[in-house]
């Protein structure tokens, strides 16, 4: 039976690591647009790193200690940060980083100081592909695996897709996941619109989108990709896209912002995580847990941190609490860990995480603050040819 801890085991000291300690840095984006998500990442990896060691917080007697650094943001202080906890702190293994900008200019640190970064949850596709390097590993979903599973959702005959992204390494990797993706179903994207993160105003690229789909006839959809704040599902809706016959869709999201799509039901896409769609014993521990100690169910983020925290824990158990990094790289190829979306494993090429992912269709109740992804179908992992992009 796992135990509750009620005491913090996040050390913010800069003092070199005792022998008995194992340090862990988790670097995420704290401060910014995606301060969400880095609350979340932070919670979940704290209660992985609890459940895989049954509340001990150690691995053959030592302690697991994590320390917390904010990058804002900002790659010049990810990367600089991530040199200070392998340099500095002595960190063995470093978490994060929210934004996939920050994470791109962290990887070569990796490869630096030649020590683990597992990525979680930043999505882009070049973070296991084009700028990869052997010391990266992800637990977080990528691009290609949004996109695929978003593409078996949406795909079908008739479909014609515009897509909507943001003007950076997230949306520009997404939409090129998307459309290779697409490429293999009856489906048809006919127009991609990037905007700046910042933007407010979506009245020009929302209508350039709307003439583009006009232009084809058949089951027309808008589909966001959009990580943040200030998506701009609502504000398209008020143009009422329906009256050229054209329906939104996305991917899943924290729970906050799933209360806009309260406006779409029956909207349909793919999700990473839904506390209620996984059924293993991880879940239903994770769910009662943070229900008990945050009055609130787990989001889409506290189950990315869950999982790394989990395969943190793993591979050290599986090198007897060995930190070196070789012995490391050794024991997490391949490795298969239990989270709470069932099974992941790294694959040995680009040390991804496989893992299921799961069609969606929106619901609204009345007493549900959000809308309700109900689980269409699980996409699992042999569902998926994700690509091996780091060759």
């Amino acid at each position: 039976m796992k135990l509750l801890l009620s005491a913090a085991f996040v050390a913010l000291a800069t003092a070199p690591a005792m022998a008995d300690e194992i340090r862990i840095a988790h670097i995420h984006d704290s401060t910014g647009a995606l301060e969400a998500y880095a609350e979340q990442s932070q919670i979940g990896l704290m209660m992985g790193i609890e459940y895989a060691t049954d509340g001990t917080m150690q691995i053959d007697g030592n302690d697991l200690v994590v320390t917390e650094y904010d990058s804002q943001l900002r790659p010049d202080l990810g990367r600089a940060l991530l040199a200070q906890a392998f340099g500095d702190d002595d960190a063995a293994i470093a978490v994060g980083p929210t934004s996939s900008g920050v994470a791109l200019a962290m990887l070569p640190v990796a490869e630096e100081y030649e020590r683990i970064l597992l990525v979680e949850p930043a999505v882009a596709d070049s973070i296991t592909g084009s700028d990869w390097n052997r010391y990266i590993f992800r637990t977080g979903r990528n691009s290609s695996q949004d996109a695929i599973s978003n593409a078996i959702a949406l795909g079908q005959e008739g479909v014609v897709i515009a897509t909507l992204a943001q003007d950076y390494a997230f949306g520009r990797d997404g939409v090129a996941a998307f459309r290779e993706a697409l490429a293999g179903t009856p489906a048809e994207l006919v127009h991609e619109e990037y905007v700046p993160t910042d933007t407010t105003d979506f009245t020009a690229a929302a209508e350039r989108i709307f003439n583009a789909l006009q232009e084809h006839e058949g089951d027309r959809r808008l589909f966001v990709i959009w990580a943040g704040g200030g998506n701009p599902m609502g504000r398209i809706q008020a143009m009422d896209p329906s009256r050229f016959g054209i329906q939104m869709a996305t991917g899943g999201n924290i729970l906050p912002a799933m209360a806009a799509y309260r406006d779409f039901p029956g909207m349909e896409g793919a999700t990473y995580y839904y506390y209620e769609i996984p059924q293993n014993p991880v879940n239903q521990w994770f769910v009662e847990q943070h229900m008990e100690r945050y009055g609130t169910p787990p989001d889409f983020f506290t189950a990315g941190g869950m999982a790394a925290g989990i395969a943190v824990v793993e591979a050290l158990r599986a090198t007897g609490g060995s930190t070196d990094t070789e012995e490391l790289i050794a024991a997490m190829e391949g490795m298969h860990f239990e989270t709470p979306k069932g099974e992941m494993w790294f694959r040995p090429e680009d040390h991804q995480a496989m893992q299921s992912m799961y069609h969606f269709r929106i619901r609204v109740e009345d007493d549900v603050d959000w809308a309700i992804p109900d689980l269409v179908r699980e996409i699992t992992p042999d569902m998926m040819d994700v690509p091996i992009r780091n060759q």
